[in-house]
């Protein structure tokens, strides 16, 4: 593609995104379905004025380092130690129930391969902390106890997650499943979660220092997108995904990290909040260029919506995504209201079920019709939670 096409089809990926998120939010939706449909739109499925070529994949790469950048940054570990015993078993019957049932259904019942069916039901473990921390922000309800239990856990099934798509990125390098691999894995996150903090600790004081003495602005965006980049690579390097280098950035500059063995390594929350908005604009830039490009490799042509397949397949995984995140709350001692609310908070998949979703893809591991069924389920467990949250609060308000 020539330059000045490039520019046009980046032009039109970027106002798009805008104006259907834009869109997206005044109609209450989660910004993410705006992107997603944008690509829908632009792509193969519609009008097909873009195609996902290389030039806007590496952009959109870049955005999904730089959005588990923020998901990482917005981590608050003691939160989770602080909202105590609920919010562990939440989070991991809304981690396990999830990945044991779509991986047995897909293997029973649709007769997929093993690593299919597990890549099917790492998706949908995911649960997008920032659709949840929006809509409890919206209804006042963020400092409440189901507020609480929600995030606590939300950051659990964050840190999960990221270690589950280690593992499956490390499967789909090696064309299967193997005890070698996974002990390989574990061995290389464990020592980049140590070490990767240390060293972007020690790399945000020089950037402290010299912020304080510089005469030329920009500084910290352009020093802390170096540093993420680098964990990148360095995360790639060592056997492990580009997205665990983001989040692991992410998480070692943000406002309270301890490290596994209980040494705390504090930054300066004033610093913290500099980085964190300094560095919005460039994320709010880039991050929509990957919803888009899912969007834009969805062509929803190739599939036969006549086949009982697609319409099973998604829903079935449907209901696995909402049942295998509510089944969770029944274990914990709170009233049934609140009870209800925890688990229609955990349900929504957004921005980390679709990272998920295009791993496969990119792996090569899905089908088009795998991947279009995922990506129906990811939108309607990301569009309807929030609107469901929103009535029940209403209705459900004198219970509390």
């Amino acid at each position: 593609m020539e330059a000045h096409s490039f520019f046009l089809h980046l032009l039109l990926v970027l106002l798009t995104a805008r104006i259907f998120a834009e869109l997206a939010t005044r109609l209450k939706s989660p910004s993410v379905i705006g992107e997603l449909l944008a690509g829908v739109v632009l792509g193969p499925s519609l009008l097909g004025w873009v195609d996902p070529v290389q030039a806007i994949r590496l952009l959109a790469e870049i955005g999904i380092i730089l959005l588990l950048f923020e998901v990482g940054l917005n981590t608050d570990v003691r939160r989770l130690i602080h909202s105590g015993n609920e919010s562990v078993v939440v989070a991991l019957a809304g981690f396990l129930l999830p990945l044991a049932l779509g991986f047995v259904l897909a293997v029973v019942v649709f007769d997929l391969p093993s690593l299919v069916a597990l890549f099917i039901g790492g998706t949908l473990t995911a649960t997008s902390i920032g659709i949840t921390v929006r809509v409890l922000t919206d209804l006042g309800r963020q400092q409440s106890r189901e507020g609480q239990v929600v995030l606590g856990a939300a950051v659990l099934d964050d840190i999960m997650g990221v270690i589950l798509l280690a593992l499956l990125y490390e499967f789909s390098l090696g064309g299967g499943v193997s005890l070698t691999n996974v002990g390989k894995v574990f061995i290389f996150v464990a020592a980049f979660f140590v070490m990767a903090p240390i060293a972007a600790k020690l790399i945000s004081l020089v950037i402290r220092h010299f912020d304080g003495v510089t005469g030329l602005p920009g500084l910290i965006p352009t020093t802390i997108v170096s540093l993420v980049l680098f964990f990148a690579w360095l995360a790639h390097t060592m056997g492990a995904p580009e997205l665990l280098g983001g989040f692991a950035a992410g998480l070692a500059l943000s406002r309270r990290f301890f490290l596994p063995f209980g040494i705390a390594l504090r930054t300066d929350p004033q610093f913290a909040a500099k980085i964190e908005a300094q560095m919005k604009p460039i994320i709010q830039l880039f991050t929509p260029i990957f919803f888009v490009m899912v969007g834009l490799s969805l062509n929803l042509h190739e599939i036969d919506w006549g086949s009982p397949f697609i319409w099973a397949f998604s829903g079935s995984m449907l209901v696995v995504a909402v049942l295998g995140k509510m089944i969770g709350v029944l274990a914990i001692k709170e009233s049934w209201p609140l009870r209800w609310m925890i688990g229609t908070a955990m349900v929504p998949r957004g921005e980390v079920g679709l990272i998920f979703a295009e791993l496969g893809r990119v792996s090569g591991i899905y089908s088009a019709e795998v991947y279009a069924g995922l990506v129906i389920v990811i939108a309607l467990t990301t569009l309807l939670p929030p609107l469901v949250m929103k009535w029940a609060y209403t209705r459900l308000a004198r219970y509390y």
